[in-house]
């Protein structure tokens, strides 16, 4: 998935003819000196990070002159912001967004999701803008509104009424049918999994205005996507991942202590689950597919390995496409070529099992080598934890 900063969001937003406030991207406090006497002050800062919770981390705030634009900037730039979403790490703020403060009436929160559970698109939206839509369903979970969308159809004008009159917009329907019906003309043509406004905002004025944007890509869809695809910030992702899709395999980090190492989507999500089942947290999720080779397994303990809070590792390779046997002479030349410093367990699973089997157990390395999952998945918690 291809996420896209604020003002990239806006950008397309605007080029589709959905009003955003006036802003420019700002890369030194020089910058935002410039731009707030450019646009005039007041004006917001608003630090480009690819996580929500900006303002509470202090990357969203109001210059009232240009020196103090260029103060805040000074502050922003370079901070390593950490938000709920961002992880105890956080992310270092490169760039930020200088654009017109809005003289704001109403605040509304609309976004558009692919609904996994229906298989189509939905849309979510509260009168309780500017909360992050967790927020909103744990306080307020009355104040949502979803409304499923079935594709070949698009939005239907009941859909828009009901919207209208959830979100109140009694005196603006023309202006919010608008702007709800592109947001998903968006949705479907950029190829997207989320298009976010929060919050849509209604002025003193009576117009209606997106002061924030997200957009997130299906990476699948980047083949004809050439234009969403260069907007792609690498610096906002994890250095492990980038490494992983370097090599054809699929790794998302996570907040664990196990690395996990598993061949399929459908069985490291079991594997996953039962290592949470014994009390276990997975560091990662790291599928190599059928791509089980020495080299590939090699780059998944060194991809692996560079998280520091890896305390163990559990290998679960299902042989069907490659053979066991292969699968175990991999791992045996893997491991002479990274240093792997933390114990291991491997489970395999069918074609020339055996012969793997004897192949593990006759290697110069000590691994734990376990015939059933279950028991595999509490051995590498155990190990984990010490015991």
């Amino acid at each position: 998935m291809i996420r896209l900063h604020e003002y990239q969001a806006k950008r397309v937003f605007l080029s589709y003819g959905i009003s955003v406030p006036t802003g420019y991207v700002a890369f030194s406090p020089d910058d935002a000196w410039k731009i707030a006497l450019e646009i005039g002050p007041p004006v917001v800062l608003k630090a480009q990070i690819h996580a929500g919770g900006r303002g509470l981390a202090g990357g969203v705030k109001i210059a009232r002159t240009a020196d103090e634009a260029k103060e805040i900037a000074s502050q922003i730039l370079g901070k390593r912001m950490v938000t709920a979403q961002t992880g105890p790490e956080g992310i270092v703020v490169k760039r930020l967004l200088v654009e017109e403060a809005v003289n704001i009436d109403k605040e509304i929160y609309f976004s558009i999701v692919v609904d996994r559970r229906r298989c189509k698109p939905a849309i979510v939206a509260s009168p309780a803008g500017g909360m992050e839509i967790e927020e909103i369903a744990k306080l307020h979970p009355e104040q949502i509104i979803t409304e499923p969308i079935e594709p070949i159809a698009g939005i239907m004008p009941y859909q828009i009424r009901r919207l209208c009159d959830f979100l109140g917009f009694n005196n603006n329907r023309e202006e919010a049918t608008h702007i709800f019906t592109t947001l998903y003309r968006i949705f479907v043509e950029k190829d997207c999994r989320l298009v976010e406004t929060n919050p849509l905002v209604l002025c003193k004025d009576g117009s209606l205005i997106a002061i924030d944007a997200k957009m997130s890509i299906d990476e699948d869809a980047l083949f004809r996507q050439k234009d969403m695809a260069r907007l792609w910030d690498i610096t906002q992702s994890d250095p492990s991942e980038l490494e992983a899709q370097k090599h054809k395999l699929s790794f998302v980090r996570l907040n664990g202590n196990i690395g996990c190492m598993v061949n399929g989507a459908g069985l490291s999500m079991a594997t996953m689950d039962l290592i949470k089942l014994h009390g276990g947290e997975p560091a990662n999720f790291l599928d190599v597919g059928g791509r089980a080779t020495p080299e590939t397994i090699a780059k998944g303990f060194e991809i692996i390995l560079n998280d520091p809070s890896v305390r163990a590792i559990l290998i679960n390779i299902f042989g069907g496409i490659v053979r066991c046997d292969r699968v175990a002479e991999g791992i045996i030349k893997a491991v002479r070529q990274v240093k792997v410093n933390v114990p291991v367990v491997i489970r395999l699973a069918g074609t020339n099992r055996e012969e793997a089997m004897d192949i593990l157990k006759k290697a110069p390395f000590k691994f734990s080598v376990m015939d059933d999952l279950n028991e595999a998945a509490k051995e590498v918690v155990k190990l984990a934890k010490g015991v």
